[in-house]
């Protein structure tokens, strides 16, 4: 399984603003910055958590973006199925034409089909407030993250 880039960001968006201190915001430059990610591609992810309910944007002058929840009532195996628009292991997933002669007396589209449910039930075991366990750690890294591609 091969989670995409799209995800893996949405993730760490997730990540850093739950790294905040209660009431406090960021911005997309902000987290661009730590993880070095563009600008542009952010603000589609941000727009997109927004809309699936995670994260709030508040405009205006002392505006920015926030959790929209607590940690504890993200999780994660919801996330990943929310932000990957393509969970099929094998071409024959995903309904399309399939070209293997095999299909009909498959046994291994079921095994994989078992394996793809057995790491969502993993994921969906898990909230962002897991992932937080270690926040002071995290929030250092970021800092420090921020600090040298500032600099750059």
């Amino acid at each position: 399984m091969h989670l995409t880039t799209y995800t893996d960001f949405s993730l760490r968006v997730l990540l850093y603003l739950g790294t905040l201190e209660d009431g406090e915001k960021t911005n997309i430059k902000e987290i661009s910055q730590t993880f070095s990610i563009s600008e542009n591609h952010l603000s589609k992810i941000v727009y997109e958590l927004g809309k699936l309910g995670l994260i709030e944007t508040i405009r205006g002058r002392n505006g920015g973006i926030r959790l929209a929840k607590p940690p504890s009532e993200i999780n994660i195996g919801w996330v990943v199925r929310q932000t990957e628009d393509n969970l099929s292991l094998v071409e024959c997933f995903a309904g399309r034409e399939n070209h293997c002669i095999v299909t009909p007396v498959c046994h291994l589209k079921h095994i994989l089909h078992e394996a793809l449910q057995a790491f969502l039930k993993a994921l969906d075991s898990y909230t962002l407030a897991d992932l937080l366990q270690n926040k002071n750690e995290l929030k250092n890294l970021f800092t420090t993250a921020l600090d040298m591609n500032k600099s750059i």
